[in-house]
């Protein structure tokens, strides 16, 4: 049965990007405003699917920790769940991702209109200055910074990898940092999608203030053990 229904979701999620994305053309030539409403659209009818046609839901909790102001949202990566949901769950966040994908048709063209933070990852130094200016600009137009510390995707269990970017945006932006766990890649396999209720919690901010040693230490320590627990609360299920 799991089998039956992600391939019928794997024609529904073609079908419905073909449609919102062909349909919702004429936003780009708009206000960013409208790409921004598209993707959001398509988050929602992907999220629909899943919830539909696979019994995938999802939960988000620990709202009351994301700091009313624009901040930076990190959190794990395990599957392409996270990045549909999030322009859901996150009110118009600037999501850091690599540069390869605004080439990528419809997907980089509406990314691009919403103006979100292309990381060219091979070009290091340059990269880290080009995301600081980035992160600026979105932060003055009153966003919140979305990005994914590790860069990739991580298999439940994989040993972390948190890559110097999120520290690099910690200590120049002076914005508090809400660090996100979750549980996605116990549901979300490869081209399976397994019934069942992924959780996305938000964890307590982190202050601005510490130094950059202090704050990777404190914010992969309160990553990797939350989602620890969520992959056991999952595995309980």
């Amino acid at each position: 049965m799991v089998a039956l229904r992600s391939v019928l979701f794997q024609v529904y999620f073609a079908l419905v990007s073909v449609v919102l994305n062909v349909g919702w053309l004429p936003a780009l030539l708009g206000p960013r405003s409208w790409s921004v409403k598209g993707i959001e659209l398509w988050s929602q009818a992907v999220l629909w699917g899943l919830r539909v046609i696979c019994g995938l839901r999802f939960e988000v909790r620990g709202r009351e920790h994301i700091p009313a102001g624009p901040c930076i949202v990190a959190g794990k990566h395990q599957a392409m769940w996270d990045t549909v949901a999030i322009p859901v769950i996150v009110r118009d966040p600037a999501l850091v991702l690599k540069r390869e994908l605004l080439y990528v048709p419809f997907y980089g063209w509406y990314a691009r209109k919403a103006k979100m933070i292309a990381l060219d990852r091979g070009a290091h130094a340059s990269a880290l200055r080009s995301l600081l200016r980035q992160a600026k600009d979105r932060l003055a137009a009153g966003r919140s910074i979305a990005i994914f510390p590790e860069g990739t995707r991580k298999k439940p269990g994989a040993a972390p990898d948190y890559k110097p970017g999120v520290a690099a945006l910690y200590t120049q932006l002076d914005v508090p940092c809400a660090p996100f766990a979750l549980n996605s890649g116990r549901y979300w396999k490869g081209w399976r999608r397994y019934p069942g209720t992924i959780v996305l919690e938000f964890l307590p901010a982190i202050a601005p203030g510490l130094k950059r040693p202090a704050f990777m230490a404190e914010l992969e320590g309160r990553i990797e053990t939350a989602t620890a627990r969520l992959g056991d609360e999952a595995a309980r299920r």
